[in-house]
């Protein structure tokens, strides 16, 4: 009895020590990096964006794009990439001044835009647009707007759409049935809203030189 007592001791011990020098604890990147899967969190609306297979019963017609203030819907999470036809070393910190794109990690599309009105507020209309592998076209392409030299998971950023000149924004606007209570996502034609600042809040954040299983995990409420 006495070895089992002291063999479960030594177990819980280990497990301890794992958990304190593993990855997952250890401080990592404070970048956002390509090939992170993250959520972003308007910080004007505190809602997250959103996607989901459900396309708008107008205009395009192509996946809607929404923002949601449930924290642990996992149709929030985006995949980091490179602009359109360009390719991003995983792992490697995204740069403020790049051309990146969002795919949505549950449907692949990529958040997207064009000249066509919203559903609710009349402004730019935002979507999800592609194929099953992740490709769209050019008006998948966002201009990462931030402060400092790199993306950095604490500070709040901005997207321009490329070919629109429109910011990721949202319009306060609440959605019925069939996405009752999700909030409108748009393309903002001002850079003086204060609806157009961003957040990286819940994420897997792969680490610029770990690639055996070691990406770390940033959760943050």
């Amino acid at each position: 009895m006495r070895e089992k007592f002291v063999y479960f001791s030594f177990m819980i011990s280990f497990v301890i020590f794992l958990l304190w020098t593993s990855p997952v604890k250890a401080k990592g990147t404070q970048h956002v990096t390509c090939g992170s899967t993250l959520k972003l969190m308007n910080v004007n609306y505190k809602v997250r964006l959103h996607s989901h297979d459900i396309k708008y019963g107008s205009g395009s017609g192509q996946q809607s794009v929404t923002g949601t203030s449930a924290k642990e819907d996992g149709n929030s999470y985006w995949l980091v990439k490179a602009g359109t036809k360009k390719q991003c070393t995983r792992g490697i910190p995204i740069k403020c001044g790049d051309i990146i794109r969002l795919e949505h990690i549950a449907t692949k599309k990529n958040l997207h835009s064009h000249r066509v009105s919203s559903p609710l507020s009349g402004k730019q209309e935002i979507s999800a647009y592609g194929d099953n592998k992740g490709e769209g076209d050019n008006g998948d392409n966002w201009l990462l707007i931030c402060q400092t030299e790199f993306w950095r998971r604490d500070e709040s950023i901005m997207l321009k759409h490329v070919d629109t000149d429109t910011y990721l924004a949202v319009s306060g606007r609440v959605y019925g049935n069939p996405i009752t209570g999700q909030t409108e996502v748009v393309g903002e034609y001002s850079s003086n809203s204060p609806h157009i600042e961003w957040m990286t809040t819940e994420g897997v954040f792969i680490h610029p030189n770990d690639f055996k299983a070691q990406h770390h995990i940033h959760t943050e409420l």
